[in-house]
């Protein structure tokens, strides 16, 4: 058992989004005997419903308040305009498996590759077309990834990943928690704008 800083996200979490710089950062300066671990928490499932204007106007206001409390994190707001949005990112955690399971090496592309559909390209991640897109952009065989994104294994992946970060007592994203070598697990604060904070909780806590 390794120490492991487990990371849960969700491709379609825009705090998510606006935590990645300072994820990258953190990665970076992690020592070597800490892996890293990307847990899926699945925020919305499977829905072909309108997203109600209510919650369209909600997820706005968020996305604005992201750009204005983390400098340097971009949004596209002609998703609105140019899409039916739905309350569904379930698939796009799919896409992140399926993509995982054809090659572990694009799990971080794939994931990417979703954030910056979403929130730079204004490309909706909830469609299936879209994701497969993606995916084949990012080196995965097309015709394999739209079958494996709907497979049983992938949809029980996924149920897996939720209920791991459920055990782990998550309760929204991004969430951090370590987990040292006598599998003792750690909630660690999320600072989106200074990796350092991070790392000291981390090592506060190796060192517990």
């Amino acid at each position: 058992m390794s120490n492991t800083l487990v990371y849960v996200h969700d491709p379609m979490c825009s705090w998510c989004w606006g935590f990645k710089a300072t994820m990258d950062s953190l990665e970076l300066s992690l020592p070597e005997d800490i892996a890293v671990q990307r847990i899926l928490g699945g925020l919305a499932p499977d829905s072909d419903d309108p997203m109600p204007v209510s919650m369209q106007n909600m997820l706005q206001q968020t996305w604005q308040q992201i750009a204005s409390v983390v400098p340097g994190t971009q949004f596209n707001m002609d998703f609105w305009t140019k899409n039916q949005p739905r309350r569904s990112t379930w698939p796009s955690c799919r896409a992140v498996i399926a993509a995982k399971a054809q090659n572990s090496d694009f799990e971080i592309p794939m994931i990417r590759a979703i954030q910056e559909a979403y929130y730079l390209n204004a490309k909706n991640p909830s469609d299936v077309d879209v994701l497969t897109a993606l995916g084949e952009e990012i080196g995965c065989d097309a015709d394999l990834f739209r079958q494996s994104i709907n497979s049983e294994a992938t949809h029980n992946e996924l149920q897996k990943e939720i209920q791991f970060a459920r055990q782990l007592g998550v309760q929204g994203f991004p969430s951090l928690v370590f987990i040292n070598t006598q599998n003792q697990a750690y909630g660690i604060r999320v600072d989106y704008n200074n990796a350092d904070t991070i790392l000291e909780q981390i090592e506060k806590t190796n060192l517990a």
